[in-house]
């Protein structure tokens, strides 16, 4: 199966081809639903799929809004961009959206968003028969109902999944709640996530209002739990699923390697399953959950406090080690004495550093590392390389 992983700018993209994507998903500049990640300039998305074809993976680009008249007025240039890019495909939600591609653009292969809510084989069937090659199905869908699905479709339609990360409270994403709010769309990629705010309720006729309180942070009854399917990969391969996506566009460079890193070390059986679960509590998350996949079983859906992490992103890797030293960015400070342990995909992968010396860019040796993005070099044991990572256990 495919491994698909975010990219919020170029530098998620070459973290997740390091921890060992198989292929990443990201957005222009326009008609993306994140736009507040800090997405693709033109030249970025040439120079994406130039860096991702050279590694024999594949790229992505989101075109997923719900369109309206206006944004067809000028969308040629852009996807001739796409064309000339040789982008592997581009997901889409909007019915108009894809017609307007089959019919001038059918050298783009066409992937059906989740938000356009793929729930049944009819509805798959109708988007095949636009000439689609890829549908991503809706959330809501049970591992049982997906094999079903993949039983009436053609085999020339490939499916594909979410298995990890945030999820909407509304149907497949498709939600009012910002838009009412704050005049920002989420169907059009300006989501706020209003869903998460503090909330109190009041009774018609009172004036007084009654916080919904759930622990001492906040309130957060409309939040939803995070997916991870990372042990029931082999149930979703057996239902029909070829490519495995991985939510996070606007998560972090740290998230994105720790992710990645754990299911390429699931699907390659290269760790033991308990090891691989320690590690997905080490980046941000909610408590996780299988959402609907296996229908009742998992009743626990929406959740009630803020995310946390058990690990900390301290510094990344900027050049090969050797001669038992190594020079890192710094992102969270640290000094001599503490013990930093190594996120990799390669052999190094949780073996720990001890900080016993740190020279700064000058060649002058420091003590404590407290500006945010210096380049040091510590002493390091062990061979890295350029995009590993090193964390610590959170205070």
């Amino acid at each position: 199966m495919e491994l698909l992983a975010p990219a919020g700018n170029f530098d998620k993209l070459v973290t997740a081809v390091h921890f060992g994507a198989d292929a990443v998903y990201f957005a222009g500049k326009q008609f993306g639903l994140r736009a507040f990640a800090g997405n693709f300039s033109d030249e970025e998305i040439v120079k994406a799929m130039e860096f991702l074809h050279a590694h024999g993976k594949k790229g992505y680009v989101t075109l997923n809004i719900v369109a309206k008249d206006s944004d067809f007025q000028n969308i040629d240039p852009y996807l001739q961009l796409l064309v000339d890019a040789k982008v592997d495909g581009v997901i889409v939600s909007d019915v108009g959206v894809i017609y307007y591609l089959r019919k001038n653009f059918p050298a783009l292969n066409v992937h059906v968003s989740t938000q356009a809510n793929v729930n049944n084989s009819f509805s798959a069937k109708f988007f095949a028969d636009m000439g689609v090659t890829r549908i991503v199905l809706a959330r809501e869908m049970s591992v049982d109902e997906i094999a079903l699905l993949r039983k009436n479709l053609p085999e020339n339609v490939e499916i594909e999944a979410f298995v990890h990360g945030a999820m909407c409270i509304s149907y497949s994403g498709r939600c009012l709640l910002s838009n009412y709010l704050t005049g920002r769309d989420s169907n059009r990629g300006a989501c706020v996530q209003a869903c998460r705010w503090q909330y109190t309720i009041r009774e018609v006729g009172r004036k007084d209002e009654l916080p919904i309180e759930e622990d001492e942070r906040g309130t957060y009854i409309l939040n939803s739990k995070d997916l991870c399917m990372i042990e029931h990969l082999q149930e979703l391969e057996k239902a029909g699923v070829v490519s495995l996506k991985i939510e996070g566009r606007m998560k972090s460079d740290y998230y994105v390697a720790s992710v990645v890193n754990a299911y390429r070390r699931a699907l390659d059986k290269k760790n033991e399953m308990s090891l691989l679960q320690e590690e997905l509590e080490k980046t941000s998350h909610r408590r996780y959950t299988t959402g609907f996949y296996f229908g009742s079983d998992d009743k626990e859906y929406l959740e009630d406090s803020m995310p946390v992490q058990t690990a900390e992103f301290v510094a990344k890797v900027v050049e090969d080690s050797h001669d038992d030293t190594v020079k890192i960015e710094m992102r969270n400070r640290f000094k001599k004495g503490d013990v930093l342990e190594i996120l990799s995909p390669n052999d190094a992968f949780l073996k720990k550093i001890k900080i016993e010396k740190i020279v700064d860019g000058k060649g002058n040796e420091i003590d404590d590392c407290k500006r945010v993005q210096d380049i040091v070099t510590i002493n390091c044991p062990y061979d890295l390389k350029a995009g590993d990572i090193l964390r610590r256990d959170a205070k």
